[in-house]
C-alpha cells in the first residue's frame, strides 16, 4: 500500500501528502534522480524554462541529485521552518526522507531546505527564496541561517 501521494499544496505548487499514519523515524522515500554536477543540473534547469521549482538536491561530495531526470515524488517535498521530515544522506550518496515526528493521513510532508547560494543576497534574491510555510517561528527564508 502506498504511504504518500503528490497533489496540489496550499504552501506552494505540488506537495507530498501522507495517505496513512506514519510513525516518527520511518523512512518514507528515497530522493531519486540523475546524480550529476551542479553545473550540468543548473544549466539543464535554466534551459527547461521551468520557474518556481528546482529539483536539485546537493550532496556532501559536491555533486547533486537532479530530480528533473528520473526523479520520483520526493522532488515535490516543500520546505517548512518546522519540518516533519528530514533528508538523510548515506555513505553511498543516496538521500532518504525520514519522519521526525508522527504524521497523520492528509498531512503534507515537509523538509527544511537550508539552501546555500554563492552570490550576494539582494532583495530580489531574498524574494526568490522567501518561505511560505506559515509556521509560528517561520524564518521567512528557505536559505540556511548564518550561524553566529
Amino acid at each position: 500500500m502506498r504511504r504518500v501521494t503528490v497533489r496540489k499544496s496550499s504552501i506552494h505548487g505540488r506537495g507530498v501528502f501522507a495517505l496513512q499514519a506514519i510513525a516518527a523515524g520511518a523512512r518514507i522515500l528515497e530522493y531519486r534522480g540523475e546524480v550529476t554536477s551542479w553545473r550540468r543540473a543548473v544549466a539543464r534547469h535554466r534551459r527547461s524554462g521551468m520557474s518556481g521549482h528546482t529539483f536539485i538536491f546537493g550532496l556532501t561530495d559536491g555533486r547533486v541529485i537532479d530530480g528533473s531526470v528520473g526523479g520520483n515524488s520526493a522532488r515535490w517535498l516543500n520546505h517548512s521552518c518546522r519540518p516533519n521530515c528530514e533528508a538523510i544522506e548515506d555513505e553511498q550518496g543516496r538521500v532518504f526522507i525520514e519522519t521526525l515526528r508522527d504524521v497523520m493521513p492528509g498531512d503534507e510532508l515537509f523538509i527544511m531546505y537550508a539552501l546555500a547560494i554563492d552570490e550576494a543576497l539582494t532583495p530580489e534574491l531574498a524574494a526568490d527564496y522567501a518561505c511560505r510555510c506559515g509556521a509560528k517561528r517561520c524564518t521567512g527564508s528557505m536559505l540556511a541561517l548564518a550561524s553566529s
